[in-house]
């Protein structure tokens, strides 16, 4: 195994630090570096060196890859960040690099859940009854989307507050995602809640307030990932450690 060797991973994710770690355990002698946008302040350690804030687009990323000598990409950031995801491909294939995509699997619906499936945000929003009382559980950025409908109550969850006014009479909850359904529960009946907006972001951690909603019998407005931006995709550390093995040794 050569020292030459530097996997840049693109991260933000509970599961881009555990592929950060097992990366660094299987593989010591290669230099790795975790790129964080930096869209919330209190940013995890990695366990492996880090830098903060957003390349420049393509050719900002690009310029990275070949000042750093950069050998692989892994894309592990959000599956609903369509952005970045785009901008690595297309910086990868300019540095002739390959590229990994790491994604954690989407969630599918369980026995007892009422979802009803959306591909956009603006449909999430156009597909709720007025009146409704609704927990939006889809990040600050996302919350835009939504701000328009005066009309219903909502609780809008996120880590950090938005950039955009909401209705006054919105619950504005700053926090991440509760540690047990029971608490998610907690949440959904001391507000009311009617309606569960959420992305599919998939992974555990966040799962909860899927399972609150299926035992309050709560219908689920679920909003599909984006179309994969063209990545070789995994969704396994394992699996990434046999493809990074291929490329480094």
């Amino acid at each position: 195994m050569s020292e030459r060797h530097h996997i840049l991973i693109l991260a933000g994710t509970p599961e881009a630090r555990q592929l950060a770690r097992a990366l660094a355990d299987r593989f010591p002698d290669v230099r790795l570096t975790a790129s964080f946008a930096g869209a919330v302040s209190d940013i995890p350690d990695p366990g492996i060196p880090a830098r903060t804030g957003g390349f420049g687009g393509v050719e900002g990323l690009a310029a990275f890859i070949e000042q750093e000598q950069v050998t692989l990409v892994i894309d592990a950031t959000h599956p609903f960040a369509e952005q970045i995801s785009r901008n690595a491909v297309q910086a990868a294939k300019a540095g002739g690099v390959p590229l990994i995509r790491f994604e954690r699997p989407e969630w599918e619906p369980e026995p007892g859940e009422r979802w009803e499936r959306v591909s956009s945000l603006a449909e999430a929003a156009e597909r709720l009854p007025s009146e409704a009382r609704v927990f939006l559980a889809i990040g600050r950025k996302e919350i835009a989307a939504f701000s328009h409908r005066s009309d219903l109550f909502a609780v809008a969850r996120m880590i950090e507050p938005p950039d955009v006014p909401l209705p006054g009479h919105w619950h504005l909850e700053l926090s991440r995602p509760a540690q047990t359904v029971e608490a998610e529960e907690d949440l959904l009946r001391t507000h009311r809640i009617t309606h569960l907006v959420s992305k599919n972001s998939g992974g555990s951690l966040s799962h909860g307030k899927i399972e609150a909603a299926r035992r309050l019998r709560i219908p689920v407005i679920m909003i599909d990932r984006p179309a994969p931006a063209g990545a070789q995709t995994r969704s396994d550390i394992e699996d990434v450690l046999r493809l990074v093995a291929q490329t480094v040794t």
